[in-house]
């Protein structure tokens, strides 16, 4: 199953409900939603600085992975960041890959 990197940088709002609920429960409203969509919640991290959360989860395909990222944007308390994690292995097996390209102005 394909893994996800989505960071969330809280508004005042966000920050607001965080405090009143606590990370915990943020954790566990998160896991809920994932596994909603067939995915799973590997690790989730506060943090301090730009970026106020890290969650590491397994989702079914980009069309779930969206779905999550753009339910939890369109709260209007976290924006989100979401970027694909690729493997060791799935990166071995693109080094293996043989394509033609031509460089711009080549």
């Amino acid at each position: 199953m394909p893994k996800y990197l989505f960071q969330g940088s809280y508004t005042v709002e966000g920050a607001r409900g965080l405090l009143k609920e606590g990370g915990t429960h943020r954790r566990a409203v998160l896991d809920q939603m994932l596994r909603g969509l067939g995915g799973r919640l590997e690790a989730m991290y506060f943090a301090f600085g730009e970026t106020d959360v890290f969650v590491i989860a397994d989702v079914p395909d980009n069309v779930s992975s969206a779905a999550a990222a753009l339910t939890v944007t369109t709260s209007g308390a976290v924006n989100v960041k979401t970027t694909v994690l690729i493997t060791p292995e799935e990166m071995d097996q693109a080094a293996r890959k043989t394509l033609r390209y031509t460089s711009p102005g080549a």
